[in-house]
């Protein structure tokens, strides 16, 4: 299904971070925001069903109409979820945020605490990264052995029926 060339402006825009309030008014359909987001239709359905996101609004013909404010959440939703954020945080911290101000010290603590580990895989994956520079650097230099790596010597199919 083809999306309007507009819309799809539109609703990329809104997807972004936005400079001002975001608009309420329903206008993006599903297959757009499935476009700009990279969430399917079903995982769309699915945020709703489990309340990361308020019930969607609906055309007159029963197909859901995103706002720009719902398109906003997403777009942190899918920043928590890329950082490994488990949905049931996320679920938490949405019920938080529909609590009120009062619970601002408790998103704050969540959003910090995934912050953390977030910096603790970040470091994991430099030091990983770090061992796989090393290996290719070994690689680059001919006839240098290969620290970790022993070459297994090749058998003839005679030692390997005897074996």
């Amino acid at each position: 299904m083809a999306v309007p060339e507009q819309g799809m402006a539109e609703c990329a825009q809104a997807f972004g971070v936005p400079a001002t309030e975001p608009d309420r008014t329903a206008r993006h359909s599903i297959s757009e925001v499935s476009a700009v987001s990279g969430l399917s239709a079903h995982t769309l359905r699915w945020y709703e069903r489990i309340g990361l996101l308020e019930p969607v609004d609906r055309s007159h013909a029963g197909q859901r109409r995103y706002s720009d404010a719902d398109l906003v959440r997403l777009a942190f939703l899918t920043k928590l979820r890329l950082t490994g954020m488990p949905v049931a945080d996320m679920v938490r911290y949405v019920e938080l945020l529909r609590a009120g101000d009062g619970t601002r010290a408790e998103r704050r603590e969540l959003l910090v605490a995934h912050r953390e580990e977030v910096r603790q895989r970040l470091a994991d994956l430099h030091a990983t990264l770090a061992v796989i520079d090393r290996k290719i650097d070994h690689y680059g230099e001919p006839d240098r052995p290969v620290p970790g790596e022993t070459t297994i010597p090749e058998h003839s199919a005679q030692d390997r029926k005897s074996a």
